[in-house]
């Protein structure tokens, strides 16, 4: 069981307080959704568990994030690409390489050292029918990434998210660049891949919630409001102020 803690962590950038003492534990092999208005601290909550933050100037970083019982912050030793390895990431718009398919898969294997070409072939093969995009693309896996469909693209970034074997994927508003028919594919993908990974999404559209998640954690001006089932934030919550936002008075 590989599970994801934050305990009493606050964030700050230089002197924009973004993220306000938010504790929150995520279970292994579940979808976790992020909802709330934009500004609330959902991606940059997110982010704290690949520690992409560091790569902003002036971020300050209180209390403990917690991957597997380790905090990923004041662990001795802990280098940021090793913790990369167990948390893929994939971002809002498509941003393959400009390289073939294959090597866009391959990539994560190659910078880490890995250059047995069989290796390399079946995860890259494995990693595409994750990502439900190996029968489209088998036959043209030398043609460049950039001549896929944008729904095909984010599935090919998803494809090499998973080829280094991660435990936990993060996914920043993964559909909100794509039509419905590439979303309809990408939110059954997620449910599949629960089975397998760690899942947490951030996402503004409340279907895609309903759909994909297990849970949900509605943000509300850098505070988590509310963490619960996700049927019982949309039919049942608790607080008002995260009813208003699910039946849509406000967000």
């Amino acid at each position: 069981m590989f599970k994801i803690e934050s305990k009493n962590v606050h964030l700050y950038y230089n002197d924009f307080h973004a993220l306000k003492g938010i504790s929150m534990t995520v279970k292994s092999n579940t979808v976790t959704a992020l909802i709330g208005p934009s500004g609330c601290g959902k991606s940059t909550f997110l982010r704290l568990f690949n520690r992409m933050n560091d790569l902003i100037d002036g971020v300050k970083i209180e209390g403990e994030v917690l991957l597997d019982g380790k905090d990923i912050y004041n662990t001795k030793g802990l280098r940021t690409d090793e913790l990369r390895k167990k948390v893929g990431m994939v971002f809002q718009k498509p941003n393959p390489f400009p390289k073939s398919i294959f090597e866009n898969v391959a990539y994560g294997l190659r910078v880490n050292g890995i250059s047995h070409k069989n290796f390399i072939e079946e995860r890259v093969e494995t990693s595409l029918k994750q990502a439900a995009l190996w029968e489209e693309v088998k036959d043209k896996l030398k043609k460049s990434a950039f001549e896929l469909s944008g729904g095909q693209q984010q599935r090919l970034c998803i494809a090499r998210a998973l080829a280094i074997e991660p435990s936990v994927v993060l996914m920043d508003e993964p559909a909100s660049a794509l039509d419905p028919i590439s979303t309809a594919k990408i939110e059954e993908l997620i449910y599949e891949l629960k089975n397998k990974y760690t899942i947490m999404i951030v996402t503004h559209n409340m279907q895609q919630a309903g759909r994909v998640s297990d849970m949900t954690a509605f943000f509300y001006l850098g505070e988590l409001i509310e963490y619960d089932h996700t049927q019982t934030i949309f039919t049942n919550p608790k607080d008002p102020k995260t009813q208003s936002y699910v039946t849509g008075r406000f967000g």
